[in-house]
């Protein structure tokens, strides 16, 4: 096991802690040039969004209407009334990204399966590379635009877990803590894409980045910042 992955646990809050908690939950503002392709504008543009730290399930609120909310476990994807009725729902919704591409249009299950899976990855993040089935390596360092040089994880993820791509890379500053995420979308039709991880703060001893900035991957790995795939501004992190 890297000496870099305990850092980046230990600087991210510790595993012993991180064992202890029931549920992440988020004040969250989603927006950037991903929604509107899909047909779903300003969506999460104002949400509550919380998971399980400690098995893949998701859930944003308000959705679309007051009183219902997304539900996504791994397999499943559903919308469901705050008082517990399915209004409906789809089994293996990763099936469902067939033949998509980056301009095909989402229905709402789409929606739930990639908001649900993407958002459990970035708040499980760096303590999800200890379950079971991830292995993790770490590779070359990379020298940023800036002069800095950050430590690089190699991350390959089992079939069980539902995330962006079997393979990704995580980078991290001298002190263990997150800065960047590369990966491949494949729900999309398959994505280049670095998602940079910004102005961290800590909420109850762990430390989140609070504003997330995803580009598409131009030569020679660097960003083009000039478009911004996904934003995401994390307004308040509670943890339980």
């Amino acid at each position: 096991m890297s000496d870099l992955l305990e850092l980046a646990v230990s600087a991210h809050g510790g595993w012993d802690r991180w064992q202890t908690l029931r549920t992440v939950s988020a004040h969250v503002s989603i927006g950037g040039g991903v929604w509107p392709l899909k047909g779903w504008p300003d969506v999460f543009k104002d949400a509550q969004v919380s998971i399980d730290p400690h098995r893949q399930h998701t859930e944003y609120s308000p959705f679309v209407q007051a009183g219902r909310h997304t539900l996504f476990d791994a397999g499943r994807t559903a919308v469901v009334t705050d008082g517990g009725e399915v209004v409906e729902q789809r089994e293996e919704p990763r099936k469902a990204f067939a033949g998509h591409t980056l301009t095909t249009p989402w229905d709402a299950q789409h929606l739930i399966y990639f908001t649900g899976y993407a958002m459990w990855t970035y708040l499980t993040t760096p303590f999800l590379f200890k379950l079971p089935g991830v292995k993790s390596e770490e590779v070359e360092p990379w020298a940023t635009e800036e002069g800095e040089t950050w430590r690089r994880l190699k991350v390959t993820f089992p079939s069980g877990i539902e995330t962006h791509s079997t393979e990704q890379t995580f980078y991290f500053d001298a002190s263990g803590i997150l800065q960047r995420h590369d990966y491949s979308a494949d729900v999309l039709g398959g994505t280049s894409s670095a998602n940079y991880a910004t102005e961290h703060k800590t909420f109850g001893g762990f430390v989140f980045p609070t504003k997330r900035r995803v580009y598409a991957i131009g030569e020679n790995n660097l960003p083009l910042r000039e478009r911004v795939a996904v934003a995401i501004d994390f307004l308040d992190i509670d943890v339980v």
